[in-house]
């Protein structure tokens, strides 16, 4: 096996103790109570989470090289390098301590917390042995059923036997579903934290303005936890240093899922209710949609077995990336389209049904047309690597296979 480093920088030692001092101070009594009390709560637990994620992970990554914690390129991979998967890791202890050095936990939240840690734990061992497609399914079937017992239902349909047994079916394929997609995102540099920052400030800017404040701190600590770990995993010029893994993915997805069925997201009206979160995930949907109908139709799963064991670089950010020319250029075209519908759902809030029907109308029109242009793009691409097949063929004889 190569031979990894297993060094921490000298500039990450230095933001390892200037962290750590850092974190000291803000767990002081008197420096909580000083925010608590003028009214900036909501900085105190973003600073927590930025600074701890940002000091632990350097920590993170030294562990990922010492214990082998890996991904490794290959055919099936977009990176060059080996890199540590262990990020996740970060990102939770970040979040963690934010939310519980904030002091306020209710019930409901604490369940959400305790099956992300599930999640966690269960996708670090993925990233460790990499576990059967079939057990991860299990423990986000079991995490749903734990956070529904408690409550934590989506109310779409009316009460009764009907609307009751619908509405958990449809909370499951929500919370599973979510957790997948963003899972599936995590496959470009910057994308999957990025998304998490995006998705928690539309989530924590609703949930404000409709006086949700447990999930408005919740939502805060996501961002501080996901914008401490992006210098090291989306940097100018340079591959990520760290990857979130899928512990850190699936903790994330399902976590953020879970704030979207707690809450309430409109004044009044439960149809908006439902709607605007859609809108907030439009992009994890649109891609889950698309690429179960396009496995399906081209033949290449036939088995929800066969569906959950496929990888394949035919994810929405590699489709982009052929069309655009780039990773970073995929990414940013995402972060924009996410920044998009998230606005939208923001204007939803003091709206009625029609209104909230005609924004998730548009932004189906807008994913079709994103369909179109990448399809284009793939289009170019297939075409391109035919061409250069043919010219390597004729320059040296031998026919030469291009993996696409």
């Amino acid at each position: 096996m190569t031979n990894l480093p297993t060094q921490v920088l000298k500039w990450e030692r230095w933001m390892v103790l200037g962290g750590l001092f850092s974190v000291f101070l803000l767990m002081l009594p008197w420096v909580r109570s000083f925010f608590v009390e003028s009214g900036q709560r909501w900085l105190y637990i973003f600073s927590v989470s930025l600074i701890f994620t940002m000091t632990s992970t350097p920590v993170a990554r030294w562990l990922g090289f010492s214990l082998r914690v890996m991904d490794y390129p290959g055919d099936r991979r977009i990176h060059q390098l080996p890199t540590p998967r262990l990020g996740g890791l970060a990102v939770f202890f970040g979040f963690i301590l934010a939310v519980l050095a904030n002091m306020v936990l209710p019930e409901k939240i604490v369940v959400v917390l305790l099956t992300g840690i599930l999640l966690l734990v269960v996708g670090i061992m993925d990233d460790t042995w990499e576990l059967p497609a079939w057990t991860k399914l299990v423990t986000q079937l079991v995490a749903s059923g734990v956070v529904i017992s408690w409550g934590i239902v989506l109310t779409v349909f009316p009460e009764g036997l009907f609307g009751n047994t619908a509405n958990i079916i449809l909370t499951i394929i929500w919370l599973v579903g979510i957790t997948n997609a963003f899972n599936f995102m995590d496959g470009m540099d910057g994308l999957a934290a990025g998304l998490a920052v995006l998705i928690a400030f539309f989530l924590g800017f609703l949930a404000f303005q409709t006086n949700q404040v447990e999930l408005g701190w919740l939502s805060i600590a996501i961002i501080g936890a996901s914008l401490g770990f992006l210098p090291y995993n989306f940097r100018n010029g340079s591959p990520a240093m760290i990857f979130l893994g899928d512990g850190g993915s699936t903790f994330l997805g399902f976590t953020l899922a879970s704030l979207a069925v707690m809450g309430f997201w409109s004044d009044h009206n439960p149809i908006v209710s439902f709607i605007s979160p859609i809108l907030i995930f439009w992009v994890l949907i649109y891609d889950m949609i698309y690429l179960t109908v396009d496995r399906v139709a081209t033949g290449k799963v036939s088995s929800i077995k066969e569906w959950l064991d496929y990888v394949g670089q035919d994810h929405l950010h590699h489709r982009l990336a052929r069309a655009l020319g780039s990773q970073r250029a995929s990414v940013l075209m995402i972060f924009t389209l996410t920044i998009c519908l998230g606005l939208g759902a923001m204007a939803l809030r003091k709206n009625d049904a029609p209104e909230a029907i005609m924004l998730l109308a548009q932004a189906s029109l807008m994913v079709i047309i994103i369909t179109i242009l990448e399809y284009r793009g793939r289009l170019h691409y297939s075409h391109k690597s035919e061409k250069e097949s043919e010219e390597a063929v004729n320059a040296s004889g031998n026919p030469v296979y291009l993996v696409k």
